[in-house]
């Protein structure tokens, strides 16, 4: 009702704003003034929120374009939701042209902010966090942009979800760069998208580093075009604890980037270290699909100029350990299943085939061998992402 109200009293309003700055700060009754203040916001304001502890009872939702949610620090200002008495999450954005810089979201009970059908929107030094440390209750996803063109995630810090610490899905043009994310199920997820870097991260100990999926029976198939490249890929070994059903709950412990089902990704110039099942693995979908326009195989992988670290000394999938114990120990640190095509490893590290012939072929049934790639092994880089300059001098 109050939003019904206040809504109405806005557009009541004739005369044309001038951009202003709402300052909302901690303390009794903040679910009311911070839900009121980006109800009322209008294109071109700001939305400053003070120091301080916000204890939510509520998600928080915002549907004007072009406004700027800014705290004074990720570790400052602070949206707690440990009180949330819904199921849904911290904040949804629904609008284009938002901002979301300096402050934190803790222990949302759903994901922690999402935005959906948001074009040309910025995080930026954000921090989304569950407290209590790795468990299936957590939110699924920390940073979750879907459904949007433009799409901007720069120096945030995430950690415990039960999914993905920043998921981008179904969207196109994507720049995540110079984040951190830690212990969440996968750490960084493309998922369905077009066009994505995902550069200069810090990924470490998640179950899975980076993951660049492609998954059936979605409005966006055909995910292609991602470079994965410059980013520090550590100890991810935490045992997968996502809840039962979800697509990453078969992410191995010990999986530093995964390449499922998705075409031109080029995996270069990445650190990718102590990862306990091994530092790449290139593999296709193994659900069953009733879907005609889904390819389930990798296609045109491009591996280069990485440096490579202990792999493969704990494969966490069936009949892993039998195949380390064939390979004196320990997996190679590229593990591929056979399946698609154009795979090109220009590094100096033996890549392990498990051989299999058919899509959803058990790894019990592979036929391991070392994998010799057809041709010259080149490749044409992709095109840098370009995005709005609005966008880029928001960081500012």
């Amino acid at each position: 009702m109050i939003r019904t109200l206040l809504a109405a009293t806005a557009l009541c309003c004739t005369m044309p704003a001038l951009a202003k700055t709402i300052a909302v700060e901690a303390g009794a009754d903040a679910q009311e003034r911070l839900q009121e203040a980006l109800i009322l916001a209008e294109p071109g304001d700001v939305v400053e929120l003070g120091a301080g502890r916000f204890e939510l009872t509520d998600g928080l939702s915002l549907d004007v374009d072009n406004v700027v949610v800014r705290g004074a620090g990720m570790d400052k200002s602070i949206l707690s939701f440990a009180g949330q008495l819904g199921a849904g999450e911290g904040l949804l954005v629904t609008s284009d042209d938002v901002v979301l810089r300096d402050f934190a979201v803790e222990d949302s009970k759903g994901d922690g902010i999402k935005s959906k059908g948001a074009d040309r929107i910025v995080y930026h030094a954000i921090r989304v966090e569950w407290t209590g440390g790795p468990k299936a209750s957590n939110g699924a996803y920390g940073i979750y942009p879907v459904e949007a063109s433009d799409v901007l995630v720069q120096d945030s810090v995430v950690r415990g979800a039960s999914d993905a610490g920043i998921y981008v899905g179904q969207s196109k043009n994507i720049i995540v760069r110079r984040n951190t994310a830690i212990e969440n199920v996968a750490g960084i997820e493309i998922e369905n998208s077009f066009d994505a870097e995902v550069t200069e991260n810090l990924v470490t100990g998640n179950t899975g580093g980076i993951l660049v999926f492609d998954l059936p029976n979605l409005p966006q198939m055909g995910g292609h075009n991602v470079l994965v490249a410059r980013n520090a890929i550590i100890d991810n070994n935490t045992d997968n604890f996502a809840p039962e059903g979800n697509i990453v709950a078969s992410v191995p412990a010990g999986t530093g980037v995964m390449v499922m089902a998705n075409r031109n990704v080029q995996v270069v110039e990445n650190a990718m270290i102590n990862n306990g099942t091994t530092n790449v693995m290139v593999v296709a979908y193994t659900q069953s699909f009733d879907d005609a326009n889904y390819d389930p195989t990798p296609r045109e992988v491009y591996i280069a100029g990485n440096v490579y670290g202990r792999a493969g000394f704990a494969p966490d999938f069936e009949g892993g350990k039998q195949l380390a114990a064939a390979f004196g120990g320990a997996l190679p640190g590229i593990v591929y299943d056979g399946l698609g095509r154009d795979l090109i490893v220009n590094d100096a590290v033996p890549v392990l085939s498990l051989g299999l012939t058919k899509v959803g072929q058990s790894p019990t049934e592979a036929q391991p061998s070392l994998y010799k790639q057809d041709g010259a092994g080149e490749t044409v880089a992709l095109s840098p992402i370009v995005l709005p300059a609005s966008m880029e001098a928001a960081l500012k």
